[in-house]
Order: C-alpha cells, then sequence, then structure tokens
C-alpha cells in the first residue's frame, strides 16, 4: 500500500506544480485553492508511504515522479522544448526512480 500513496502522492505533486503555472502568479483564487490542497495531499500521502518505505528511497521517488510528471505535462500541455538532450536527462531520473523501487526487498 506504500508504494501505491508514494505513485498518488508524485502524481498529486505533477497535479500542484501545473497548478502553480495555471494560477498565473496567484491572481486565480480557485486554481491557487485546488493546488494547494493538492500540495497537503501530496504530503501526507508522502508521510504515509514513509510509514514504511526508507526516507531516501520515498523522496527520491516522490520528488522523481514530480520531475518527471511536470516535464511531460510542459512538453505535451504547455509545448516546451523537447530537445533531445532534455529527454535524455528525463530518461535517467526515470531509470533512477524505477532503480530505486527495485532495489527495496
Amino acid at each position: 500500500m506504500a508504494w501505491i500513496y508514494l505513485i498518488v502522492a508524485g502524481l498529486l505533486e505533477v497535479g500542484w506544480a501545473a497548478g502553480l503555472k495555471a494560477g498565473a502568479g496567484l491572481t486565480r483564487p480557485w486554481i491557487m485553492a485546488a493546488t494547494l490542497a493538492a500540495m497537503i495531499a501530496s504530503i501526507a500521502l508522502l508521510g504515509l508511504s514513509m510509514r514504511s518505505l526508507p526516507l531516501s528511497t520515498a523522496y527520491a521517488v516522490w520528488t522523481g515522479i514530480g520531475i518527471v510528471g511536470s516535464v511531460l505535462v510542459g512538453l505535451v500541455a504547455l509545448g516546451e522544448n523537447a530537445s533531445p538532450f532534455r529527454l535524455l536527462c528525463v530518461a535517467a531520473i526515470a531509470a533512477g526512480i524505477v532503480g530505486l523501487k527495485l532495489s527495496e526487498p
């Protein structure tokens, strides 16, 4: 169950990062309220996952999901730069996430 909490927490991190962008500098109150709710839920689920996962693994996977997911949202929804080097770096982060998952007993 800890891994499910962690994955959902990471996806919520992507949501709140996108919410910060969509909030246009804190000028859209409803978007910012949803962003704040996603932040709270993300951290709460991260905390729940850490009941049975090591700090180093849980935090690295959480931030990794947030990084990779935010880059994908930027590429797909916001038309951000998709250079080969940038994609290679994201792939390296994703490989690290998978490696951390595989290293757990």
